[in-house]
């Protein structure tokens, strides 16, 4: 080759390299969009396939975090592999290897591209010129892929930095999960394959925020973290999300929320207890969760939420003062054992939490309450139902708030025949039980007539069976209440009715 065509060459190298770094300096800067290596996935066939929504999203959020920005997601851009960001970024994204989704394990890269504005602030524009230095040190957000493979196969490089997630941003995963969760039935074009792996992460958010509040065999529960997960949970309507998901959940993610939403309901966060404030705001979930007794899935998942959401006394108000309360008597009924001992435990929890709040319902309710609670619960056919109900009489009745509800209840010839027939059970336990409730007829002192005639005309029945009725082990508080019944009763006299 002659000198002169080798200085033409060289020329021709030296223009063309000159031209390529004007371009780079001044004509990018200058056009709409810059370019800056920050994450993604490519090729995008599909410009509305969710796997790269996905990523895209997730690319941005990423590095608005760290860019502080303001970036949002908008639309994925059919074409050469564009995702756009608003008006402020042009991103590309280099990943080395599948992020779980079908294929794991054999290496690939992945790009995704999205936009930035003219007016891209001055940091954008120092990154957008680094595009061609290989990596984004500065910036945190990636770094050049490796091309040595590790032992794994399939493990994801060089996409963005790894860091620990607070409990706040864990809260925050879950309720997109969830709103996702809801809304997935109504997308048929989402594949199942992406559903599950959906679901998957999405159980395996709620056991991290349950071991975050109750601890594991590690570690114990850290009070700041509770309190951060706690505040980020009521921030927004997370509980109402889970519990409208919950029958989307596998059998072990259920339970795992069951024990989640019980935790929540205990933590404090400056001295209050902000499940509290969020439940009165929302008091139409206790609705929801009412529905969920009619469930034989989910009856006990929803009656154990039920149970911890009427700890706090505005909530317990609100069943009270409702219809739900009345669904109680046929709950305790149903044929499933568990569902029904759950609902028995629950109507207990419900009538004996907040004395005051009882005593003021009983006031207001006592006619019809007992009526049903004698006629469904006390007059069973069900020996269980019958235990139940008179074992919980007897802790309503001597409880002291409610003192002028026992008096009155007491004074009724009609509850007093249900006692007496329920002493005469062949099972001792109801025998006890009863005897507990009795007593209160025997030492009542303003017995009126009626009670008392009923009384003597039953008297030598009584102090028989009385006399015979022994607890299974031996009970000195028993034995002295039970001489003190028989001493009233033995010293009866007829009344004349008025």
């Amino acid at each position: 080759m002659t000198n002169s065509s080798k200085k033409r060459n060289t020329a021709k190298m030296n223009n063309k390299a000159f031209f390529f770094l004007l371009f780079s300096l001044v004509v990018l800067p200058l056009c709409s969009f810059t370019v800056v290596r920050v994450g993604g996935w490519s090729p995008i066939s599909d410009a509305k396939d969710p796997h790269v929504v996905e990523i895209g999203v997730f690319a941005v959020s990423e590095y608005d975090k760290q860019s502080k920005s303001g970036l949002k997601f908008v639309t994925v851009v059919s074409g050469e592999s564009q995702v756009a960001a608003g008006t402020n970024y042009r991103l590309i994204v280099t990943v080395d290897g599948s992020i779980g989704v079908a294929g794991a394990g054999v290496s690939k890269k992945y790009e995704a591209i999205g936009g930035a504005a003219r007016g891209a602030s001055t940091p954008a524009r120092r990154l957008s010129l680094q595009r061609h230095s290989g990596s984004l040190t500065s910036s945190g957000l990636a770094r050049e892929p490796s091309d040595q493979s590790d032992n794994g196969g399939g493990k994801m490089k060089g996409l963005f930095k790894s860091k620990p997630r607070t409990p706040a941003d864990i809260v925050r995963q879950t309720r997109d999960l969830l709103l996702y969760a809801d809304r997935s039935k109504s997308l048929p074009d989402l594949r199942e394959s992406k559903r599950e792996e959906k679901m998957a992460e999405l159980s395996r958010n709620i056991r991290d925020m349950k071991s975050i509040l109750y601890g594991n065999s590690e570690a114990e529960p850290v009070a700041e973290a509770c309190a951060q997960l706690t505040q980020e949970f009521f921030r927004e309507d997370t509980l109402r999300l889970l519990i409208t998901c919950l029958p989307k959940l596998n059998l072990e993610t259920r339970k795992d929320a069951t024990q989640l939403v019980a935790n929540l309901q205990r933590q404090q966060v400056n001295s209050r207890l902000i499940a509290s404030d969020y439940l009165e705001a929302n008091l139409d979930l206790m609705d929801v969760l009412m529905e969920g007794f009619e469930n034989t899935d989910l009856a006990l998942h929803y009656g154990a939420m039920f149970r911890e959401c009427i700890r706090h006394q505005i909530v317990a108000r609100y069943v009270l003062e409702s219809e739900h309360v009345k669904k109680f008597f046929d709950y305790i009924q149903l044929p499933n054992f568990d569902i029904a001992a759950d609902a028995a435990a629950t109507f207990k929890e419900l009538l004996t939490r907040h004395k005051s709040t009882v005593a003021e319902f009983l006031t207001k309710n006592e006619d019809w309450f007992f009526t049903d609670y004698n006629s469904k619960l006390l007059e069973s056919s069900n020996y269980i139902t019958r235990r139940q109900a008179i074992k919980l009489l007897g802790d309503i009745l001597l409880d002291r708030s409610n003192s002028a509800v026992m008096t009155r209840y007491v004074s009724s010839r009609d509850n007093l025949r249900i006692l007496m027939n329920l002493l005469r059970e062949s099972s001792k336990s109801i025998q006890i039980e009863a005897f507990h409730v009795f007593k209160l007829f025997a030492a009542n002192q303003n017995k009126p007539a009626d009670i008392i005639n009923i009384l003597v005309a039953n008297k030598s029945k009584l102090l028989r069976l009385l006399a015979d009725l022994k607890p299974d082990k031996e009970d000195e508080r028993f034995e002295a209440d039970k001489s003190q019944v028989l001493r009233e009763i033995a010293a009866l006299e007829p009344r004349d009715l008025a």
